[in-house]
């Protein structure tokens, strides 16, 4: 399923929403498409809408379009919809090709960016460089010869990255749409159905080698000419053996494959015309061979990762959408014995009486206790009318020291005198700092002495459960499955509300 222009044009990381989406217990479904969406921060609300209320929704929607999930904008008495490519329909058009889901959303003003590290400005740094110096250094047809090589190792590079999943818009913008009678368009025919194969390279490989080794020797003309010409005398084999591929096997042209054979003429034509065969030493030849082993090694070292990495997310997806499969998740949770507590309103924040209640089993000095915290007050801040959730912390007096029990105290009086807000934001202050002194500020500054008796009720329930080591997730009275890592709960909250049987 593609829907590129739709994910650009939420500005999402196309590797990471693919991933979770191909994950979801429910793909290719609207709902697993919903889900991941609201999973990428983009929130929103799906419906089955009848078509007379179409005229009633805002002037940017989601629906299935041709079978295919698109980004509709009303223009006028037009709609334009952006899916694997852009159309534009008129409203009878549009109604007959579509579905009655209808998704609205909200787009996220900072979505987040999985991706580590940006190496695209360094890239341009090091072109930029490599540029000016050809400019300033060489002469003017050397220059050209650089530029050519610089333009093969950026069109290389994103048809490198396009084999691994990245959608690439200079690719996209070269190659255009298929057509009616196309299921995919000629360059993806030609570079993804590639079946050269040496040490794990495509052909679309070797172009990023050979042009990332030519951009290199060409900062060491006219030394290098000898070398660089010979170089691109042996391309003639490159450029026959493609146009053979496109012509007679695969019996369509890729315009992205063209423009390199272009480049490449290019630059066959500069050496042909104007190189002269200088002499050259045997310590530069020594080099050079070093040069173009490192660039080889280094494409093949990428080229195994990335593979490796492909592999390994295609496998979590099978594995998480078993994973995530609610039936499965509620079977878990069931099997281990109900806890009954009789103390459910200590330290209890949200809805009283929501269907689903979560109970947190903590410490204020465990050092784990401060993701678990924060998750569960992340999905209370998300589902405020949906939630009831009590913290329950192990308080002893035999085995708390001073300063413990003067933080339980100044939390029990922020709790009873305070806002709720007051309290989830002292509990989040103390995680951040583990400062008792800030506190007992947030509580009034002066020393406390509230009545701890339910705290140590609450405890003694939690050490009769077996509840000892912390965190711990109680979910409706069943403790959260160890099989599952506790941020996996954010996966199967909306059914653990909307289910009537638990």
């Amino acid at each position: 399923m593609i829907f590129d222009k739709l994910i650009n044009y939420l500005k999402l990381d196309k590797q990471e929403f693919v991933f979770q989406f191909n994950s979801h217990p429910n793909y290719p479904s609207a709902l697993a498409f919903s889900d991941t969406l609201n999973f990428m921060g983009v929130k929103n609300d799906a419906y089955e809408l009848d078509k007379e209320y179409w005229n009633e929704l805002p002037e940017e929607f989601i629906a299935i379009v041709e079978n295919s999930f698109s980004l509709v904008k009303k223009s006028g008495n037009s709609y334009s919809v952006y899916s694997e490519k852009t159309k534009t329909l008129n409203q009878e058009e549009l109604y007959n090709k579509s579905t009655n889901f209808v998704l609205l959303f909200e787009k996220a003003e900072k979505a987040d960016n999985k991706l580590a590290f940006n190496f695209t400005p360094i890239l341009y740094a090091i072109f930029a460089i490599i540029l000016i110096y050809s400019l300033l250094s060489l002469q003017i047809y050397e220059a050209i010869f650089n530029l050519l090589s610089l333009a093969g190792v950026y069109i290389s590079l994103e048809i490198f990255n396009q084999k691994f999943g990245n959608s690439s818009t200079v690719i996209g913008s070269i190659c255009g749409v298929p057509t009616a009678t196309q299921t995919v368009n000629a360059c993806d025919k030609i570079i993804k159905q590639d079946k050269t194969s040496i040490l794990g390279l495509k052909f679309s490989d070797f172009s990023l080698i050979y042009f990332t080794g030519l951009s290199v020797l060409g900062l060491f003309l006219p030394g290098t000419a000898y070398i660089v010409k010979g170089f691109t005398i042996v391309s003639i084999l490159a450029i026959g053996y493609s146009l053979y591929i496109q012509a007679f096997v695969e019996k369509a042209f890729c315009r992205v494959c063209l423009l390199i054979i272009s480049i490449l003429i290019g630059q066959l034509a500069i050496t042909s015309f104007f190189f002269q065969n200088l002499p050259f030493e045997i310590g530069t030849l020594l080099l050079i061979v070093i040069l173009w082993v490192l660039i080889f090694s280094t494409v093949i070292y990428f080229n195994s990762i990335l593979e490796q990495k492909e592999e390994l997310q295609k496998s979590n997806a099978k594995n998480l959408r078993f994973k995530r499969n609610y039936e499965l998740f509620k079977d878990q949770l069931l099997q281990k014995e109900k806890i009954e507590f009789q103390d459910t309103h200590t330290f209890s924040v949200g809805k009283k009486d929501a269907r689903l209640r979560i109970s947190i089993v903590s410490n204020p000095y465990c050092g784990f206790c401060k993701d678990a915290h924060k998750l569960v007050e992340n999905l209370l801040e998300k589902y405020p009318d949906d939630i009831s959730l009590q913290m329950r912390f192990n308080y002893i007096p035999e085995r708390a020291d001073e300063k413990y029990t003067r933080l339980i105290s100044d939390l029990a009086h922020i709790y009873n005198n305070k806002t709720e807000k007051d309290f989830l934001n002292a509990v989040e202050e103390w995680f951040e700092t583990k400062d008792e002194g800030k506190i007992n500020i947030l509580s009034g500054g002066v020393p406390t002495s509230e009545n701890l008796n339910a705290l140590i009720g609450m405890s003694t329930e939690n050490s009769n459960a077996g509840l000892n080591f912390t965190p711990v997730f109680v979910i409706n009275g069943y403790q959260y499955p160890e099989k599952y890592d506790r941020e996996d709960i954010v996966f199967f909250v909306d059914e653990l509300i909307e289910d009537e049987d638990f």
